[in-house]
């Protein structure tokens, strides 16, 4: 991005390269489009090549951040019995009085074992815990891990499995596990990569590859379904770079005005519209776009772009809302940044990290 202030004279050019800066109103567009996008038609390596590859975070994962089994939509079944209910082959019978599933019948696709003992079958998170808390959850919000662990709103995030084979599998990736049936190696593909993709969850080079490598030779005609957006809204980091078209904008401001402050936030007035824009002491298109990503990453979990003056580590409410303390972005959250709770399970204002 290039910046030109005349002294001078009194003219601000603000030029925006073809490449360089995504604006809030795109990011929340291009976010919903890739959480909601449809791969009926497209093959598993199109909907691969829309997942970003980085190391993961490895630090601070704990499971009870994840809240399960949580009975979310208030019916009075928690989510492993209503997994347990779904995936039963025959019809199950149910306690109507505490929605426990006393006997049914279940397949683990792992490895084709026939269970007819709930005590025998584990409801497994195909993409586990740690992993997506180690490719991207490690930044959610308490709402967004609670939504993920006890997400029945696509059934490829949790299924039923004999509970040896789940232990066998933990929590590693698809590099390192695949199911004792082989004949189920695409569905199993087939449902990570959605998950990962569905979620905004980030691969590593050796699970990108392996995963890569499969399609090419065992699954080269797999095909994903479609999804509908997560529980939670997620924003979803993007692979590949989206072009926005170049805009220059004119305006007059103070003579005086010398230097453009680091995180500021500089509205230019137009006769008919209004631009906003925020930059770094660098001027560079990275940290802008981030910082853009944030504040729209804010707003979608607390379900409002509005920020009020707060005060870094005091208490706050509600949880996932923001707040701004010079010039920074601060979310209400009961635990730390490394996802470390807070002493006696209350929110504090904590900087918000990307």
């Amino acid at each position: 991005m290039k910046w030109r202030i005349a002294t001078n004279g009194v003219a601000l050019v603000i030029a925006i390269s073809s490449t360089s800066i995504v604006s809030a109103a795109t990011f929340n567009s291009q976010s919903s489009e890739v959480s909601q996008r449809k791969f009926v038609t497209a093959d598993a390596r199109s909907v691969l090549s829309s997942i970003k590859v980085e190391n993961e975070y490895q630090t601070g994962y704990k499971r009870k951040l994840f809240i399960h089994w949580a009975d979310l939509d208030g019916n009075g079944c928690d989510t492993r019995e209503e997994v347990l209910k779904r995936d039963s082959q025959s019809k199950p019978q149910v306690d109507p009085y505490r929605c426990y599933v006393v006997a049914g019948d279940w397949v683990s696709p792992y490895d084709g074992a026939k269970l007819d003992d709930r005590g025998d079958v584990d409801i497994d998170h195909v993409v586990a815990l740690k992993e997506a808390w180690d490719s991207g959850a490690w930044a959610w919000s308490e709402s967004q891990r609670k939504a993920y662990a006890n997400d029945m709103t696509d059934r490829r995030t949790l299924i039923a499995v004999t509970d040896r084979v789940n232990a066998s599998k933990s929590d590693k990736d698809p590099s390192n596990w695949m199911p004792p049936l082989r004949s189920y190696w695409c569905a199993y593909l087939g449902d990570w990569i959605s998950v990962k993709a569905r979620w905004g969850l980030s691969m590593d080079q050796s699970e990108f590859g392996r995963i890569s490598n499969l399609l090419i030779s065992d699954c080269s005609s797999l095909t994903i379904a479609s999804w509908s957006a997560a529980p939670v809204a997620i924003a979803v980091p993007v692979a590949t770079t989206v072009p926005v078209t170049t805009t220059s904008v004119t305006t007059t401001v103070p003579a005086t005005t010398t230097s453009v402050s680091s995180a500021t936030s500089t509205t230019v007035p137009t006769s008919t519209t209004s631009t906003t824009t925020t930059t770094s002491a660098t001027g560079s298109t990275a940290s802008t776009a981030s910082t853009i990503a944030t504040t729209s990453t804010i707003a979608s979990s607390s379900g409002s772009s509005q920020t009020k003056d707060i005060s870094p580590g005091s208490y706050c409410a509600p949880v996932d809302g923001l707040g701004a303390y010079k010039g920074l972005v601060y979310v209400c959250s009961k635990t730390s940044a490394d996802g470390t709770p807070y002493s006696g399970n209350r929110a504090r204002w904590r900087k918000f990290t990307n």
